[in-house]
């Protein structure tokens, strides 16, 4: 949804009360990785946080807390919310004077044991988000050489109106997202426990 004026508590929290029972708004909510649906865009990111246990327990903490929305034209709505399969939240952004406030739930949560241990989760469009198609954000910690990654993976395609005439600025916009989402995953991960 576009608005030409920041939007209220209640706004916002109408807007997600009226979208969180709404069906996804694309196919296959399984897939995050190479069986994408057909016509998507797939974007994969990945910055190296550091190594051991302590960065892997910081950027657990980071992505449970939400941290890789911690960027200057982005707010979650609401950043207290649960990291469990259901959970459905607000991203809001603003940007030369438009704001967007856009919908997802989140699909699956993975929390993963082995040579890689992994946790993170997807989330989902909605119906009335500016675009169809999912994203995950997870936190690797491999025991081969011990280093710590955060890694983004997204697929999608425009849903709105906007979206689909304004497609490259869509497109520089999902990257600068990667971007400082990274950047902020790196600043957390690199901060002492509180």
């Amino acid at each position: 949804m576009f608005l030409l004026r920041r939007p209220t508590k209640e706004q916002i929290r109408r807007f997600l009360f009226a979208e969180q029972h709404k069906p996804f708004s694309y196919p296959d909510q399984s897939a995050t990785g190479p069986a994408t649906p057909r016509g998507y865009t797939v974007d994969h990111n990945r910055v190296r946080l550091g190594t051991g246990r302590e960065v892997f327990k910081r950027g657990v903490e980071a992505l449970t807390r939400w941290e890789m929305f911690n960027v200057a034209w982005l707010r979650l709505c609401w950043p207290e919310a649960s990291i469990e399969t259901g959970t459905t939240v607000g991203v809001l952004a603003h940007l030369a004077g438009i704001w967007s406030l856009n919908a997802c739930r989140i699909v699956f949560v993975i929390d993963e044991e082995g040579e890689v241990r992994r946790y993170g989760f997807a989330y989902g469009t909605l119906p009335e988000h500016v675009e169809r198609g999912q994203e995950s954000f997870v936190i690797e910690w491999d025991s081969k050489d011990d280093s710590v990654w955060y890694d983004i993976t997204a697929y999608s395609r425009p849903n709105h109106f906007l979206a689909k005439i304004g497609y490259p600025i869509t497109r520089l916009l999902q990257k600068r997202f990667a971007r400082d989402s990274m950047k902020a995953m790196l600043r957390e991960s690199k901060m002492p426990p509180s």
